[in-house]
């Protein structure tokens, strides 16, 4: 198999809402959820898509020859390239019910494993879910990221504790699910959370905690305060709330306010090594990507992640050559030029 035949066989398997668009940019399914599209006018989505386009990259090949390696250290664990896959909940209603959200996990944590990343897992209403996945992290050894979404004080440190026990080498929230009313719909409200509710829950979890759902230098500064050891910049794939700035736009300001003082991911529009690459040079260790996983998943179930992940290494290994950066901390400000404005 290769990725084309996987994309080929994810157009036959999702469906409705997702048409598996030649360029997932969020334009064709605005405002369509169910299905993978942002809120309303669907620029949260959008914009981060864009605004990823507006970075260039700065081509330099004249330096003495020397080897290109995408590795790289994160929350403890050497990579091979600074990419993890980002959570995705309730898929048989976004996607199809060729597979329901623990069967979706399954491959995603052991196609990760294999091309040598991990992914962030999800939650949801059925608490088996979570505990599905626990188990499957357990099982690869650790390799995952359990994701927790802002519940109740007692549960949402019941599950930390749980993914402690796995073993998983992190464990994250994904506070900006506090906007995701279709969770109240079920009986499963979520809310935001204050720093000192986040500060109580991060002192008795002894593995690095990461919040995702940061926009704002603030945002950032308090994350840092309540104690998490990482922060992932994004804005939910654009599905909590209309007409956010793009993630790579915020970026830069959140880097000035915590770079250096915890480990900074981002999501949103990311979708090749190029893009990586852009997100890496702006100021971010590492990326999260959601919506081509769902295509991998579908298209070709573990083999179709790593054919994915195989792809957007060589996509970032051809980037760093070009631009003559022999590592990942060798990608630095210089190596782009970037047309955002604020």
């Amino acid at each position: 198999m290769n990725y084309q035949e996987v994309l080929n066989n994810a157009k036959q398997n999702i469906g409705p809402y997702c048409k598996v668009c030649p360029e997932c940019n969020g334009i064709a399914c605005r405002g369509m959820i169910p299905g993978p599209g942002g809120k309303g006018s669907g620029l949260g989505f959008i914009r981060s898509y864009q605004d990823l386009k507006k970075v260039r990259l700065q081509m330099d090949t004249i330096y003495e020859p020397k080897a290109v390696s995408t590795e790289t250290t994160l929350f403890g664990k050497k990579v091979a390239l600074p990419v993890f896959a980002a959570p995705i909940g309730a898929v048989g209603l976004h996607y199809s019910d060729a597979y329901d959200d623990l069967s979706y996990s399954s491959a995603l944590l052991s196609g990760c494993h294999k091309a040598g990343t991990a992914a962030f897992t999800g939650d949801g209403v059925k608490d088996e879910v979570f505990q599905g996945t626990i188990e499957a992290i357990y099982e690869l050894e650790g390799w995952g990221i359990p994701t927790i979404k802002p519940w109740s004080y007692e549960e949402v440190l019941n599950k930390a504790k749980m993914a402690e026990a796995s073993g998983a080498f992190a464990v994250a929230m994904d506070i900006d699910a506090a906007g995701l009313s279709i969770l109240a719909a079920q009986g499963k409200p979520v809310a935001p959370m204050s720093v000192e509710t986040l500060s109580k829950i991060i002192a008795q979890i002894k593995v690095p905690f990461v919040l995702k759902g940061i926009m704002t230098a603030e945002g950032a500064r308090k994350a840092l305060e309540a104690g998490a050891s990482g922060i992932v910049v994004s804005n939910h794939g654009g599905r909590v709330l209309d007409e956010t700035p793009s993630t790579i736009e915020v970026l830069p300001e959140i880097v000035e306010a915590v770079g250096g003082k915890m480990t900074i991911l981002i999501d949103g529009g990311v979708r090749t090594g190029l893009d990586v690459f852009k997100a890496i040079a702006l100021g971010a260790q590492g990326v999260l990507i959601g919506r081509p996983f769902a295509y991998a998943i579908y298209g070709g179930a573990e083999e179709g992640v790593q054919l994915y992940l195989n792809k957007v290494k060589a996509e970032l290994s051809e980037a760093m050559l070009m631009t003559g950066a022999g590592t990942i901390e060798e990608i630095t400000r210089e190596k782009v030029c970037a047309k955002l404005e604020r």
